[in-house]
């Protein structure tokens, strides 16, 4: 299985690993972390050397409770590390966002996957993304960052997010964006209960019917803290058991905070996979 990034593909034969930076002062786990671009580029060149593939580079938080951030600001925050790491860095950049004149500029100036919270529902995001013949990720999510985790309640979890993917992944088709340059996302943590995530991730090979590579987020949210009863920063470990539990069940691209070790998780499944 090989995505399509325009110029380049991503072999996604083995699990990929997709570091994330957030350049925001709000984001749940790293918020504030990397305001300078120095900062963040060094941040980039360590995961990349730890073992990630791509970058997802954001500058508007979207946890429980976030509010929206202008496009203006999404791009004083992003533009400038997104062109450090085209400039030094052979890696893949993504964008974290869903607003259009972001996808826009982001694209422009180097990123190669448009990775939306809101699976480009927002108004000329699926535009700009089809214009721009870069990949996209598109993500489940029940509601708005606002008030997303206001009690949701599915009718049929697995059906429902696996209907409304199947609908992005058509209406991206539709748009021009090519099958082979989609990856879906069912969206631990967005608009869900704590045994939501469990049902998704024991049975997240069922979006492989749709045949679209699958990416998962599960790095520290706070659905692996209520069962491991831990605080943000000693999340790791359930992490990994999460992350290699969800390659074992389909997932292709896995986002996460912690490179190094993620890495050494898949490393490990495919050993096996070798013997």
């Amino acid at each position: 299985m090989f995505l399509d990034l325009g110029e380049r593909k991503l072999d996604l034969r083995q699990p990929k690993i997709m570091g994330v930076l957030n350049m925001t002062p709000d984001s749940f786990s790293d918020g504030g972390k990397y305001l300078s671009v120095d900062d963040a580029f060094s941040a980039c060149v360590e995961m990349v050397k730890e073992g990630a593939s791509i970058i997802d580079i954001g500058g508007e938080s979207t946890r429980p409770g976030a509010s929206e951030v202008s496009s203006e600001q999404q791009l004083d925050r992003v533009i400038p590390i997104i062109l450090k790491v085209k400039q030094n860095l052979d890696t893949i950049i993504s964008i974290d966002s869903g607003d259009a004149a972001v996808i826009k500029e982001a694209t422009y100036n180097g990123a190669e996957i448009v990775n939306d919270v809101f699976a480009l529902t927002k108004k000329n995001a699926i535009t700009e993304a089809s214009e721009a013949h870069t990949a996209v990720c598109l993500m489940h999510m029940k509601g708005k960052p606002l008030s997303m985790q206001d009690q949701p309640i599915y009718n049929d979890l697995l059906d429902e997010i696996k209907t409304f993917l199947d609908d992005r992944v058509n209406k991206c088709i539709a748009a021009g964006i090519k099958r082979n340059s989609i990856i879906i996302d069912p969206g631990f943590g967005f608009g869900k209960t704590v045994s939501d995530n469990l049902i998704l991730l024991k049975n997240l090979r069922a979006f492989s019917e749709l045949k679209i590579p699958i990416c998962i987020g599960l790095s520290r949210k706070s659905f692996i803290g209520e069962v491991t009863n831990r605080s943000i920063d000693q999340r790791v470990s359930g992490s990994l058991s999460a992350a290699l539990i969800a390659i074992q069940n389909g997932a292709n691209i896995i986002r996460t905070h912690d490179v190094g070790p993620t890495k050494d998780a898949i490393e490990i499944h495919n050993s096996l996979q070798r013997v």
